[in-house]
């Protein structure tokens, strides 16, 4: 048989019976444009994510006070321990090789008051290099100075959130005055937005500096958080272990699991994160996948009553002629068609609803060229595997039996 005249048979068998062959279909469409979507989504988390944490610095090695104690025993929170110092700070950027820079850290969360409006905000009391460390971008003014931390002056960097909510949206605010714990401080600087939330939020915050914290916020000489920032994303880890035996050495601490520090890697945390995020595309994609199992199913039941409904035609067609291949070939094709259709339908719908997600600012879903290849692929190999035995079924049927077929 010809290649256009199984093309031609193709085409009149399953239109037909349009309404069977659009259901068949469905099962299909679903399961492509589920798996489509799935796997857009979870990259788009995947890529948020790691977007989110890049913003919050370069490279960076972050060290905070207070460690685990003990397996199940007590362990001091960020912000409640008291072992770092400034002196720390200095040791590292001293003795430790590869960093870019290192940023000091006196953080808490507080009522900052302005001409009657009130926010409760990030507080963070830092120094000049903090701005390069965490990749923090001046907006209007000027960030904080090495005079500003000599003298521990009361001036402050506000995010944009923050600007907002005390004097209003897209406001003048540089110059105006601020009051955190009834002291009163003078803006010299507005952030650009970097977006994000939790802890990755920076348009939500005041920076002052550390001395100025240190002297009227915590009222001693501890810092909550040393940032490093390393030349390169490759020493970040040397630079992590380079820090640890300087500080345990600094803090006469012999054995590593009574260190009274942190220290966490922010390469290590994309790392983590995408390997989460990773293997939650994969769970959703195979949830996704079952549809597909479930269409194929439907594809083998329509060619298997497909095949019953035309038993007369196949025993007619072998009676002139036709050989065992070209009966095969004809329910294969009928098969891998109504696949392929329904998997071209199903791209074209996963990737419509996944770009509607990121349109509607729930999620930036990104379609990948894989996850439509692959797509394509499991399709055709549905069609395949169901469609295989239907057509091996009606090729083995005896001419003479199928004639005489009621």
């Amino acid at each position: 048989m010809k290649t256009i005249d199984l093309l031609k048979e193709t085409y009149t068998a399953l239109t037909a019976n349009k309404v069977r062959s659009g259901l068949t279909m469905l099962g299909i469409i679903i399961g492509i444009s589920s798996v489509i979507a799935m796997v857009a989504l979870g990259n788009g988390a995947q890529a948020s994510i790691q977007q989110s944490i890049q913003s919050i610095g370069s490279n960076l090695v972050i060290i905070t006070p207070g460690a685990q104690r003990s397996f199940g025993g007590p362990s001091a929170a960020r912000g409640s321990a008291q072992t770092l110092t400034v002196a720390d700070a200095q040791a590292i950027k001293a003795s430790v090789s590869n960093i870019a820079d290192v940023a000091l850290d006196v953080s808490s969360r507080g009522q900052i008051t302005a001409k009657g409006t009130n926010s409760n905000t990030s507080i963070v009391g830092t120094s000049p290099s903090y701005a390069t460390v965490r990749n923090i971008t001046i907006d209007e003014g000027n960030f904080l100075s090495d005079s500003n931390i000599f003298s521990a002056s009361k001036v402050a960097i506000i995010g944009p959130t923050t600007r907002d909510d005390l004097f209003g949206v897209g406001s003048d605010a540089l110059g105006q005055n601020i009051k955190i714990k009834g002291v009163e401080f003078k803006i010299i600087g507005i952030t650009k937005s970097k977006g994000g939330s939790g802890f990755t939020n920076s348009d939500d915050v005041v920076y002052i500096p550390y001395t100025t914290a240190q002297r009227y916020m915590t009222g001693n000489q501890y810092l909550t958080e040393i940032d490093v920032s390393g030349l390169s994303s490759d020493v970040t880890t040397q630079v992590q272990a380079d820090i640890t035996a300087l500080l345990l050495s600094r803090h006469n601490i012999k054995d590593s699991a009574q260190a009274d520090f942190s220290t966490l890697n922010q390469a290590d945390i994309i790392a983590t994160a995408s390997s989460v995020t990773g293997t939650f595309t994969i769970l959703l994609a195979a949830v996704a996948g079952i549809s597909l199992l479930v269409g194929g199913i439907g594809i083998m039941n329509m060619m298997l009553t497909t095949v019953t409904e035309r038993t007369k035609e196949i025993g007619l067609r072998k009676s002139i002629g036709a050989k065992r291949k070209d009966i095969s070939m004809q329910f294969l094709i009928e098969a891998i068609v109504l696949t392929f259709v329904g998997g071209v339908i199903g791209v074209i719908l996963g990737t419509a609803i996944a770009y509607a997600v990121s349109s509607l600012g729930i999620i930036q879903a990104q379609v990948s060229i894989s996850s439509v290849f692959l797509a394509f692929g499991v399709s055709a190999a549905i069609g395949i595997i169901f469609g295989w035995y239907p057509a091996t079924r009606a090729a083995a049927m005896s001419p003479i039996d199928a004639l005489r077929f009621e």
